[in-house]
């Protein structure tokens, strides 16, 4: 502690043996002992309340520090709700193929595309709307879209 060797305690022993006296010195050294333990005491005490407001400075610190990540995190999700993002591109899918249904031509439009088309081509054709255009007489039934029987392959 005071890193005093064991002559220098014997030598200051002696000094308050002949200061103090032999029937006081037994007084004296409870009393120096008292007063060494209550110091002690006091400079744990205060050992530990230092380190305590250390501690609570070092706590205050770390709570600002998870407070602040708190706040980004929540400033970043507030726009960020999983379900509801699910919940609208499932709802997207589904419109744009309800969408395509309903700009997919209906079987009169397709008739009217392909009777117009043929009327395009030289075959004629009616705007009746019915998949089976008639074939135009002078025409022979070389069209495989016009005739209702399959294609012969040459040769056969």
């Amino acid at each position: 502690m005071l890193d005093m060797s064991w002559g220098e305690v014997m030598l200051i022993g002696g000094v308050a043996l002949i200061v103090i006296g032999p029937k006081d010195l037994p007084k004296a050294l409870r009393t120096v002992g008292q007063i060494t333990g209550k110091l002690r005491r006091m400079a744990g005490e205060f050992q530990m309340q230092f380190n305590e407001a250390i501690r609570e400075a070092e706590l205050d610190e770390v709570r600002r520090e998870v407070d602040g990540i708190k706040r980004t995190v929540g400033s970043g999700t507030q726009g960020f709700n999983p379900v509801q993002t699910i919940r609208d591109e499932l709802k997207g899918a589904i419109e744009a193929r309800e969408g395509r249904n309903a700009a997919k031509p209906g079987p009169d439009a397709l008739a009217e595309a392909t009777a117009q088309l043929r009327a395009e081509a030289g075959y004629g054709g009616s705007q009746g709307g019915s998949y089976d255009v008639p074939r135009p007489p002078h025409a022979p039934a070389a069209d495989p879209l016009a005739s209702d029987q399959p294609a012969t392959p040459p040769g056969a």
